[in-house]
């Protein structure tokens, strides 16, 4: 039996790496899933290869009116929305003393701002449905303790648990489940953009500071984007109707709460 069957799903920064493995499992599972990206081509070569259930809808996390707009698009397309994972993130790294504004207020926009404002239109939607719904944030392991060239991107992190908690108290009394989910490295494109920051920030040779952080994950090895479909189906399902405001660590043991 199909966990999803019959849901609407609406995935941002899904046209690769995380977002994308999530939108291949919710298809599998009997969703029909909006492939959100800020890249409108990504996005289509993404749901045409996922196939029928997949479709995609452009989308900007940092404006307003593109994050209504593509709720509408959900709605008209599906008829509905009932799942919102706000997957959509920007990662960035410096000496505390070198840290832009410019920096700060970009990664704000993106992975606070842009995961409030999207998370509210989706209850504000799930609300007008009146049947409830699920919503998953994206959070990281990276939110649960400070590290030293990371201030700001572990800052948004922390905010989004946070957020996390409280949207889950307040909507719940409409039937919506708001939770999170806190990787820890997940290999891809993502973590040699991020490799190629420390090279240069810790004066290390390339691949060095991804081989040094994957011995220390006590599971052994860098997470893949299907580790982590097992807890977002879970959580879009009716198994999780009775768990709110929780952040679920999926990173191989390299944190415990």
């Amino acid at each position: 039996m199909m966990r999803l069957q019959g849901k609407s799903a609406l995935i941002t920064g899904a046209a690769r790496g995380i977002g994308r493995g999530f939108a291949e499992a919710y298809a599998r599972e009997g969703a029909s899933v909006a492939i959100a990206d800020i890249n409108l081509e990504a996005a289509r070569a993404t749901a045409s290869e996922i196939g029928e259930a997949a479709y995609p809808v452009h989308m900007d996390v940092t404006r307003q009116e593109s994050i209504d707009a593509a709720i509408e698009t959900v709605v008209a397309t599906a008829g509905k929305l009932d799942i919102l994972i706000n997957n959509a993130a920007l990662f960035d790294a410096a000496e505390t003393v070198d840290i832009t504004r410019e920096s700060y207020e970009k990664l704000y926009a993106v992975n606070v701002a842009g995961t409030l404002f999207t998370m509210q239109a989706a209850a504000r939607q799930m609300i007008r449905q009146g049947h409830g719904g699920k919503i998953i944030n994206m959070a990281s392991q990276a939110g649960r303790r400070g590290e030293s060239l990371v201030l700001v991107y572990c800052s948004t992190k922390a905010a989004v648990i946070s957020m996390t908690q409280s949207a889950g108290l307040n909507l719940i009394k409409h039937g919506i489940n708001v939770n999170a989910i806190a990787p820890g490295v997940v290999d891809g494109e993502h973590w040699v953009h991020v490799d190629s920051m420390f090279a240069k920030l810790e004066g290390k040779k390339p691949g060095q500071k991804k081989a040094e952080v994957e011995a220390g994950v006590p599971a052994g090895r860098f997470a893949r984007p299907d580790d982590l479909t097992g807890m977002a189906v879970f959580l879009a399902s009716s198994e999780s109707d009775y768990i709110l405001s929780q952040t679920y660590n999926v990173d191989g043991g390299q944190w415990m709460s």
